[in-house]
């Protein structure tokens, strides 16, 4: 696998982990106090779970990125799993999506571009 696909697909799989951790959380309801139920609760919840599988897949493959990427070059580019992020839960949970956020997320898309450039 290049290292441009493997991270590509290591930023799509933590932006959709996030969403599933939205959304199990959310249809496990709001979290007041921890205890050791409430994780086992959490952590067994579907979305939940699935969101933590795909962050786990996320790391193994993002350890396959580090070993053949400088560490400088390729960190910067998980931010643009910020990216997806804000632009996904627009899509899928109808969060707010301000000028502030978009003027971030082009931001942040620049300076992953200047970073990325060889």
């Amino acid at each position: 696998m290049r290292p441009g696909t493997a991270i590509a697909i290591s930023i799509l799989l933590g932006a959709f982990g996030q969403l599933s951790l939205k959304k199990g959380i959310t249809v496990f309801g709001s979290v007041d106090k921890l205890s050791p139920g409430c994780i086992i609760s959490m952590l067994t919840q579907p979305f939940v779970a699935a969101g933590l599988l795909l962050y786990a897949v996320s790391a193994v493959l993002w350890l396959v990125v580090l070993s053949r990427v400088e560490l400088s070059t390729a960190y910067p580019m998980l931010s643009l799993g910020y990216v997806l992020v804000v632009l996904l839960s627009w899509l899928f949970f109808r969060e707010s999506l301000s000028l502030i956020k978009v003027l971030g997320v082009l931001l942040i898309c620049a300076g992953v571009a200047l970073i990325g450039r060889p």
